[in-house]
């Protein structure tokens, strides 16, 4: 086999992002965060959490989950400032795993994010059917979603996509206003909550749940964590935006952790709330959990009026999800990885075309199934691939790219990298084994397919690897400026 062949230095520099611009300030990076972890989830994901770890204790399941996220988000804080660029976990991979195995590994990433991200966005319309069967009758019964609720969620699908097709300035506006909405309708849940809330109902935790010897918290503990991380997850989305954020080596960082702490906050409160305010096998049972506590606060017609918040909220989750998975095809393509048609910008708003349609057609498709079903297929299918490869990555590329510049460095590293790896390889283990079987199945199919670019390609295993250190050494004034500011 033929030797590696290497570039870097400053001719390597920053791979330029050509038509993308960078118009998302700190503010508009945060909310395009919290819009995406928000949305939906907890509104839909409560009773699911209540459920699985037997009572209210399952408020603690949000802390353990919001300290995994935490760990994760400081591996995504430093490499996202140090390579500020479309598609986040793709860049990181490539530059990492390039040494030993090519351009294997962000080629599994690019096969398993096309599916994956429009899944995780699928659960925000099943999440937002639910809550307008609080509005229109006929839209879920007894066994679920009706066929008329289907037709509305891959409506509202089209919907989102159509409003995707504009600027990044303009979406980044927009993202701020649902960013507002999503905030309100979240506080109103909360206030409505406290309104008549009982602290011994919201901390009458099940007898012996605490118990090492099959206690019903730690029995719960993995699936209420699937539950729970799922709820957090879109801290990352500015990093797949990393070529559209000003100042990159500051705003990202701050962005991903701000929008983390701020989440589990606004989680936990609501969670005690909703303990406190409605009987618990009501909660277990209840589809539309915020609009009961919403009804029983203030009546059905205050109910019906901030259940349309939520569901605003639930369309922001997906817009901004779809925003920032779109970008992972566009730089996949643009290496030649994926197929070119994912290469094309938009003529006039510059956006991934091909990247927003596709993984919009996939999100109408994860919308037809069970909210659990999904919930456990995304999540089994990123964790493999993204969350465990990026635990990877940063120990990597501390010791093959000493010089990268690194605008933001992990706080006592490696203790967050350890913690987000035994997180992740437990909630992992947690999934449902259909949802296990499921992932390394696609996962063994991407690496077919990977064989096959590679012979015709003539490129690892079957040519040389080409190494191309593209960060180091290159000069990107918005990430050195990040770095200053």
């Amino acid at each position: 086999m033929s030797s590696p062949t290497r570039s870097n230095g400053p001719g390597a520099g920053v791979l330029p992002q050509p038509g993308l611009e960078r118009k998302i300030g700190p503010l508009q990076a945060t909310a395009m965060n919290m819009t995406q972890m928000c949305g939906i989830g907890p509104f839909v994901t409560i009773p699911a959490m209540v459920a699985t770890m037997g009572g209210p204790q399952a408020m603690f399941g949000w802390i353990i989950g919001a300290i995994i996220a935490l760990a994760d988000g400081l591996i995504w804080a430093e490499l996202g400032a140090a390579m500020p660029g479309a598609g986040g976990t793709y860049l990181y991979l490539r530059e990492a795993f390039q040494y030993r195995t090519g351009r294997l590994m962000p080629f599994l990433f690019a096969w398993s994010a096309v599916l994956s991200i429009p899944l995780i966005m699928s659960t925000g319309i099943i999440g937002l059917v639910q809550y307008l069967g609080y509005l229109v009758p006929g839209v879920v019964d007894e066994n679920g979603t009706t066929g008329l609720g289907h037709v509305i969620g891959i409506g509202v699908v089209v919907l989102i996509v159509l409003a995707l097709f504009r600027r990044i300035g303009q979406i980044s506006k927009l993202t701020t206003v649902l960013f507002g909405v999503m905030l309100f309708a979240v506080l109103a849940v909360i206030v409505a909550a406290f309104s008549h809330f009982s602290g011994s109902q919201a901390f009458d935790f099940t007898p012996g749940a605490f118990s090492f010897s099959g206690g019903a918290f730690w029995a719960g503990l993995g699936a209420g964590l699937i539950i729970a991380i799922y709820d957090y997850l879109g801290y990352n989305t500015t990093a797949y935006l990393g070529a559209e954020v000003k100042k990159p080596g500051k705003t990202l960082p701050r962005s991903i952790i701000l929008s983390i702490l701020g989440i589990m906050s606004l989680y936990f409160v609501m969670q005690v709330g909703v303990l406190g305010s409605v009987p618990i096998e009501q909660i277990k049972s209840a589809t539309s959990v915020a609009s009961l506590v919403l009804e029983q606060a203030w009546g059905i017609s205050a109910a019906k009026v901030f259940t349309v918040f939520i569901v605003i909220a639930a369309v922001g989750s997906v817009f901004a999800g779809l925003l920032g998975g779109s970008r992972v095809p566009f730089e996949a393509a643009r290496d030649k990885l994926f197929l070119p048609v994912f290469a094309r910008l938009h003529p006039k708003l510059h956006l991934p075309t091909a990247g927003v349609l596709t993984m919009g057609v996939i999100t109408a498709v994860g919308s037809l199934f069970t909210l659990t079903d999904v919930i456990n297929a995304a999540v089994a299918t990123l964790v493999i691939i993204q969350s465990v490869a990026q635990v990877a990555a940063i120990v990597v590329l501390r010791r093959r790219q000493p010089n990268l510049l690194r605008p933001y460095r992990q706080w006592l590293y490696p203790v967050p990298t350890i913690i987000a790896l035994a997180g992740w390889l437990y909630i992992y283990y947690s999934a449902s084994r259909l949802s296990m079987g499921l992932s390394i199945g696609w996962i063994v199919i991407g690496i077919l397919a990977f064989l096959v670019y590679a012979k015709a390609e003539h490129t690892w295993p079957f040519g040389p690897k080409d190494v191309r250190e593209n960060f180091v050494g290159g000069a990107d004034t918005n990430r050195t400026e990040g770095a200053q500011a």
